[in-house]
C-alpha cells in the first residue's frame, strides 16, 4: 500500500531539464509532476550513486544509463533492503535494488530506461500478434518470443520489443533464452511495465550542475528559509530556556544549525558521541562546531555498547536497546551537566522520515529526555529541500554521503540495509569485521548458522514476512536454541515513544528463552489475552501490550511511561515463573477463582483474573 507521509513535490521543468520542489521553475514556466513513490523523500544523487547505476546496467544490459552531465534525483522507495527510483531528463526511468538472494545491486527498468538500454544485450523480439496483447498487459508467452538475446538467463530483467525494435515493456525472465526459442509452452517473461511504443525523448544536452538546480528552486528555498527563521524565533521568544542545536553529523542537524545560525547569535551545539559513530561523522561535527566559532557540548558513551550487548544480544529493530543506552543517556547527562533547568534544542527532523516523525508536533516535550524541549524547524521539509538549501549556502556536508549512504547513523543499525553493511564491509571493513566477529560468535553460542549473520537475519527479532520467505527458501533456521533457566534481566535505561501510540520500556534475559513451555504454562495470560507466532508471544491488555521474542528480549507497550515501568516488571517476573517453576503449589492456595493448576508445573487458565496475588506468594519472584 501507499505510504504517505506528507505532499509528493518533485516537478520537473522541461525547458531546463531540471528538478523543481514545485509546480513553476524560476524560470517562469510551469513545470510537469513526477510520478513517485511514496513517501517521497527524494534527494539528488551524487557520483558514486550515478557509477553505481550506471556499472550495474552495464553488466546486466552492457550500457550505462546515465549520460555524463545529466542531474538525476532518487527516490527511496518501500521494498525488503534499499530500492531507489531513478530520474532524470523529467522521467523515472526505473528502480537499483539491493536483493538478498543475490547480495548485490539490480537494475529495473521502466519503459523510459528500457528505450535508453534497448541496443543491449537483454532484449527480446515478439511475435506481431502478441503486441496488443503485451501493451495491455499480458505476460510474453514462450511462443510469441521471435528472437532472445543468447545471454539470458531466468530472472533476468529484459526488454520487450516489438518487430520494429521498439520498446513495449519490460519484465523478468521466467525461462533462458534457449528455451524461449524452442517455443515450449509456459510464460517467457513477467511482464512489470507495459505501454504503446513512443519515440525517445531528449531534453537538451548542455550540461547542468546542483548550482542551477539551486537558481531553478531559489524562490521555493527563500520562502522556506523565511518561514524556518520565523519559528526559530518564535520558539525561542515563547519557551525562554537556553538555546542549543541537536548537530549529528547529518544533512538534516546541519539545515538546522545553519537556519538557527542565521536567526540567533547565542546557542550552543549538543552532540552525543554514541561511540558507535563514523570517524568521519566525528570529524565533521568538530570541524562544522570550529568553523562556525560555536561551542560545543559533547558526552561520549565510549565502550558502553560493547558492555551492554552481552546482557541483550545484538540490537534489532523490535528493540534498539542501544538508543538508550548509548544515546538517550547522553543527552541526559550533557544537558544535565550544562543546563541546570534544561534546554530548548533545535532538531533536524523531518516527517518524511517515518510515520512516528509524521505523526509529530513541531515542538514537543522530549519524553526520553526530561529536561529537554524539541523544536524542529525542517518538518515539511523532503531531503531535497535539505540538499539544496546545503548547496546554497555552501555548506561542509559530511562526506559519506558522497560513498553511497543516504543516511548517516551508528555504524551497526540494525535499521540500515543490507546494502549499507555492503557499503560499509568497503570503506571501513575493521568495523564490519569487528560486527561480523561477535555476530558469527552468538549465532554459535545460540544454534544459529553463519548464513543468519551473512544475510542480516540478526537485524530483527520476527522477520518481515517478505524476508521470512527468502530465509525459508534458503533453508536458514532463524529460531535462536532455547535454554531453560534465564540469567539475570537487565532494563535498558529510558522510555521512548510508540509509532502504536504510548510508551515502550525495553530489556533482556541475555539468553535465549524457551517459548514452549512459557506458552504451555499459561503464565502471560496474568499480563493478558496472548497469540504466538515464530519466535514471538504476544500478551495483550486493551491498549497496553507485551512481546516477549525468543531470543530473550523482552517489549512492553503502555499508555505513559509509569504503565511501561509496570509492564515490564511484571513481565519479567512472570517470565521467570515460567521456566523456574517448581510446582510447589504455593500460587494455587492464594487463587480465589481457581485458575491455577498444578501438573508438574503450574498452570494458569482463562478464568485468571489477573489480581496479581499468586506472582507475589511465588517463591521464584520474592526469593530470587
Amino acid at each position: 500500500m501507499p505510504h504517505y507521509l506528507g505532499e509528493l513535490l518533485l516537478y520537473w521543468c522541461p525547458s531546463c531539464n531540471l528538478p523543481v520542489l514545485g509546480k513553476t521553475c524560476a524560470c517562469g514556466l510551469a513545470t510537469k509532476k513526477i510520478e513517485i513513490t511514496p513517501p517521497g523523500d527524494i534527494r539528488p544523487a551524487f557520483p558514486y550513486d550515478i557509477d553505481l547505476i550506471n556499472r550495474t546496467t552495464e553488466k546486466q544490459f552492457g550500457l550505462k544509463l546515465i549520460p555524463q552531465g545529466h542531474l538525476v534525483v532518487l527516490n527511496k522507495a518501500p521494498y525488503e533492503d534499499r530500492m531507489d527510483e531513478v530520474i532524470f531528463d523529467g522521467a523515472i526511468m526505473g528502480s537499483i535494488r539491493f536483493e538478498l538472494e543475490k547480495m548485490d545491486w539490480v537494475f529495473i527498468p521502466r519503459l523510459e530506461g528500457a528505450r535508453c538500454l534497448a541496443d543491449g544485450t537483454k532484449c527480446i523480439v515478439i511475435d506481431k500478434g502478441a503486441v496488443n496483447f503485451i501493451i495491455k498487459g499480458a505476460s510474453v508467452l514462450a511462443p510469441g518470443v521471435n528472437k532472445a538475446n543468447p545471454g539470458i538467463e531466468e530472472e533476468d530483467e529484459v526488454i520487450i520489443l516489438t518487430p520494429e525494435n521498439e520498446v513495449i515493456a519490460t519484465g523478468r525472465a521466467r525461462m533462458n533464452a534457449k528455451r524461449m526459442l524452442t517455443h515450449e509452452k509456459g510464460m517467457a517473461v513477467k511482464t512489470r511495465w507495459h505501454d504503446k511504443p513512443h519515440a525517445l525523448e531528449h531534453p537538451g544536452e548542455r550540461a547542468k550542475t546542483w548550482e542551477d538546480a539551486v537558481q531553478a528552486n531559489i524562490h521555493i528555498l527563500g520562502k522556506k528559509e523565511e518561514k524556518a527563521h520565523s519559528f526559530i524565533k518564535n520558539v525561542v521568544e515563547t519557551q525562554k530556556r537556553p538555546v542549543t542545536v541537536s548537530y549529528s553529523g547529518g544533512k538534516d542537524s546541519l539545515v538546522t544549525l545553519h537556519l538557527v545560525r542565521d536567526t540567533l547569535t547565542e546557542f550552543d551545539i549538543l552532540f552525543a558521541d554514541t561511540g558507535l559513530e563514523f570517524t568521519e561523522t566525528v570529524d565533521n561535527v568538530k570541524q562544522t562546531a570550529k568553523e562556525l566559532s560555536l561551542q560545543l557540548k559533547i558526552h561520549s558513551s565510549g565502550d558502553s555498547f560493547w558492555q551492554s550487548i552481552d546482557n541483550f544480544g545484538p540490537p534489532t529493530v523490535e528493540a534498539r536497546w542501544c538508543c538508550k543506552v548509548c544515546k538517550l543517556g547522553a543527552i541526559t547527562k550533557v544537558i544535565e551537566q550544562n543546563y541546570e533547568n534544561g534546554c530548548l534544542t533545535f532538531i533536524g527532523q523531518r516527517k518524511y522520515e517515518s510515520q512516528i516523525r509524521a505523526n509529530s508536533e513541531h515542538i514537543w516535550k522530549n519524553p526520553s529526555v526530561g529536561n529537554q524541549i524539541g523544536a524542529t524547524p525542517i518538518q515539511n521539509w523532503t531531503a531535497l529541500h535539505v540538499w539544496l538549501y546545503l548547496f546554497w549556502k555552501k555548506a561542509k556536508y559530511n562526506p559519506l554521503y558522497e560513498e553511497g549512504f543516504d543516511r548517516i547513523g551508528c555504524w551497526l543499525c540494525p535499521s540500515a540495509s543490507m546494502a549499507d553493511f555492503s557499503r560499509l564491509s568497503q570503506i571501513h571493513p575493521e568495523l564490519s569485521e569487528k560486527l561480523e566477529k561477535y555476530l558469527k560468535e552468538y549465532a554459535s553460542r545460540n544454534g544459529l548458522s553463519d548464513e543468519w549473520v551473512k544475510y542480516g537475519f540478526w537485524r530483527w527479532q520476527v522477520l518481515p514476512k517478505s524476508i521470512g520467505m527468502i530465509a525459508q527458501k534458503l533453508g536458514i533456521n532463524i529460531v535462536p536454541r532455547s535454554e531453560k533457566k534465564p540469567v539475570q534481566f537487565t532494563l535498558t535505561s529510558g522510555y521512548r515513544p510508540c509509532k502504536a501510540g504510548g510508551i515502550t520500556a525495553e530489556g533482556s534475559f541475555g539468553t535465549p528463552l524457551n517459548l514452549s513451555l512459557i506458552e504451555e504454562t499459561g503464565f502471560l495470560t496474568i499480563i493478558g489475552e496472548t497469540n504466538s507466532i515464530d519466535g514471538m508471544i504476544l500478551a495483550s491488555r486493551n491498549e497496553n501490550n507485551v512481546h516477549v521474542y525468543a531470543s530473550g528480549t523482552v517489549v512492553a507497550r503502555g499508555g505513559n511511561e509509569d504503565e511501561a515501568r509496570e509492564l515490564i516488571q511484571l513481565s519479567q517476573m512472570t517470565i521467570r515463573r515460567a521456566v523456574l517453576c517448581t510446582g510447589c503449589g504455593v500460587c494455587v492456595g492464594k487463587c480465589a477463582v481457581r485458575a491455577v493448576s498444578v501438573n508438574g508445573t503450574a498452570r494458569i487458565s482463562e478464568k485468571c483474573i489477573r489480581c496479581g496475588k499468586c506472582t507475589w506468594s511465588c517463591p521464584v519472584v520474592k526469593f530470587r
